[in-house]
């Protein structure tokens, strides 16, 4: 029997008139259930005879377990009476003919019943829901010619009302006009009412309904509906007890007898609210994801394995000027340049084979095509997403035209300054270098003592210049290599050794450690080298002496760095203090270490050894 919508009174936004999918109860399990209450000996079989489903009454015939019928036949169940049960089953099967209380020739002996029985047989066909009406299978039941039918009614109608009693789908029985006959226990106690404050009353005036005036209408027209042999089955909202509401997947449908006329209506329905609150909440996550998606400043545009676009937001419709009904369903090839077109389905089988989240060019430049063919930079992201569609791929799509001018606009001001820092070191080089020369000219003319402290501020002007030389020489202004700037200060610190370079070597050990120094780093340190050099050359070889004077620089650990300058002469005397004498290099020493940040240590053994420990890097801590 087809299932039908039931005419409805017209409401706009009627939310609960919807289809549901979920059946209100299984017919399988309630044909089981029911079989299995039967006083009765009944089995089904199929079209071969083969054992489906038997009941207890019939496995104390047969003598054996339930669950061991299945898939046995006839003739293995009841060899005695076999040819005669077989040869009206066949009728039947041929037919399609019921045959009820057809008597047995050979007589049965129940296991637990003393001497033989008469049975009845009865064999109704069972025909498949189709259109065709196959024939798929027998039901046969044996009943005892001597059992008080009367009994068995009773006991059947008692079996079947505490099976529906306690299933929790609502079940209740109408007559043709929609008089409530009776209904299980569950609908009246989610309602808190009994089978007498409904039966007698119409189904939509009884307490479940009768809280909506269009539902009632809705009712209505179904009850009349149903008495022309219609099924309907919508959702609906019902009233339960202190006055809740439940969301029901409600069904109506005619109950047939014999003859095939209408005499009950039996009306059905499930409770279906967790589905409405998970329908609910889809929608909610749907309606969020949509709004995520049509917010977002970038473009998103989803894909499918074949390449076609399954969704743009506005902002995708706004960076390419195509109306979205011109994009969904189409090769995202028609947003690329004609260049690069060729090249794409090759390079999406491949991402497709093994989807990843990423960059879709890795950072290269990469441009896409507006609907006037006008091409623009853009930077593009890939998601891969998996669905029960298949595999999908989310695009997000970023126009870095502005991006990229204010990239050139930087660049060209970066070079511009980079020429004038460059400049301005070629020049700090040469003024202080202008310095130097006069200095060196004062010096000629001074008195010896003069002359000495000239050279000493010669010496540090030129350790000056030669930090701007070299930030100069390497056009990159942020940082000095120690290494490099160490190596270049010796040549310069050997010019100091004058007479005394045939008796006295300078070695500048900085080995393969990378220490790299910003320029207000670089100036003290120096400065700091220079003066410790300087007087180890003026008082650590008296006499003549011959001797080595070292430099020594590495990286202690990626966060400490040690520079030493190290002799072997006579050594610092016991009672010199760092900052406390008169020579202004030793009391520039300790103002240089404390712009370093760092820590000076003087050690007094096989002449003398200064170790300055500090942090590298660039900037000050």
């Amino acid at each position: 029997m087809a299932v039908s919508q039931c005419p409805s009174p017209q409401r706009p936004s009627d939310s609960l008139a919807s289809a549901s999918a979920t059946p209100p109860l299984s017919e399988t399990a309630c044909l089981i259930g029911l079989l299995d209450a039967l006083p009765h000996a009944v089995a089904i079989f199929d079209l071969h005879l083969f054992c489906v489903h038997t009941n207890a009454a019939f496995a104390q015939i047969t003598g054996l377990r339930i669950a061991s019928h299945g898939g046995r036949s006839l003739a293995t169940l009841l060899p005695g009476a076999a040819a005669q049960l077989e040869k009206s089953i066949r009728r039947s099967l041929v037919d399609g003919a019921t045959i009820l209380d057809q008597p047995l020739d050979e007589p049965l002996k129940a296991r637990d019943a003393k001497g033989s029985h008469r049975w009845l047989l009865s064999v109704k066909p069972l025909e498949e829901q189709t259109p065709d009406g196959l024939i798929a299978g027998v039901i046969v039941q044996l009943r005892d010619a001597k059992h008080d039918t009367g009994q068995a009614i009773r006991a059947v109608e008692t079996q079947s009302r505490r099976l529906l009693d306690n299933l929790f789908t609502f079940v209740g029985l109408l007559t043709p006009d929609g008089t409530v006959v009776d209904a299980n226990r569950a609908p009246l106690e989610a309602g808190g009412i009994s089978i007498e404050d409904v039966r007698g009353k119409k189904l939509w005036e009884t307490y479940w309904f009768c809280h909506d005036p269009y539902l009632q209408a809705r009712l209505q027209l179904s009850v009349e509906a149903a008495m022309h042999g219609e099924v309907l089955r919508y959702d609906m909202l019902v009233r339960m007890k202190d006055d809740t509401r439940m969301s029901v997947d409600f069904m109506l449908a005619p109950l047939r007898n014999d003859a095939g006329e209408i005499t009950h209506l039996v009306p059905s329905a499930i409770d279906i609210s967790d589905r409405k609150r998970s329908e609910a909440a889809l929608r909610q996550s749907e309606e969020q994801f949509r709004c995520v998606v049509e917010a977002a400043p970038d473009g998103l545009a989803m894909i499918d394995h074949e390449g076609r676009l399954t969704l743009v937001n506005s902002s995708t419709e706004k960076m390419f000027g195509y109306p979205r009904e011109e994009l969904l369903g189409q090769p995202i090839e028609m947003l690329m340049p004609e260049r690069c077109r060729g090249t794409y389905p090759d390079l999406r089988s491949a991402y497709m084979n093994a989807p990843t989240s990423r960059d879709m060019a890795g950072r290269r430049e990469l441009y896409a095509m507006r609907k006037d063919g006008s091409e623009f930079p853009v930077e593009i992201g890939l998601i891969a997403l998996s669905t029960a569609g298949g595999e999908h791929v989310l695009a997000a799509i970023s126009d870095v035209t502005q991006r990229k001018a204010d990239q050139g606009i930087l660049e060209n001001a970066l070079s511009e300054k980079t020429v004038l820092l460059n400049e301005v070191h070629h020049r700090v080089k040469n003024n202080l270098q202008v310095v130097c020369s006069l200095l060196s000219l004062q010096a000629r003319t001074a008195k010896p003592e003069a002359r000495v402290m000239l050279e000493d501020s010669q010496a540090r002007v030129k350790t000056m210049a030669l930090l701007h030389q070299l930030l100069y020489e390497r056009s990159d202004f942020s940082r000095v290599e120690l290494g490099q700037y160490l190596r270049r200060l010796g040549s310069l610190l050997r010019e100091l050794l004058g007479e005394a370079r045939s008796r006295v070597t300078l070695q500048i050990e900085t080995g393969d450690s990378d220490i790299q120094m910003d320029l207000q780093r670089s100036v003290p340190c120096g400065l700091l080298i220079n003066e410790l050099v300087t007087n180890a050359i003026k008082h650590a070889f008296p006499g003549g002496r011959h001797g080595k004077i070292l430099v020594h620089a590495e990286l202690v650990s990626p966060a400490l760095a040690r520079i030493v300058v190290s002799d072997d002469g006579i050594g610092v005397p016991p009672d010199l203090q760092l900052g406390a004498m008169p020579s202004l290099g030793f009391q520039l020493i300790p103002l240089f270490v404390d712009q370093l940040g760092g820590d000076l240590r003087l050690i007094r053994e096989n002449g003398s050894r200064f170790e300055l420990y500090f942090k590298p890097g660039l900037g000050r801590d």
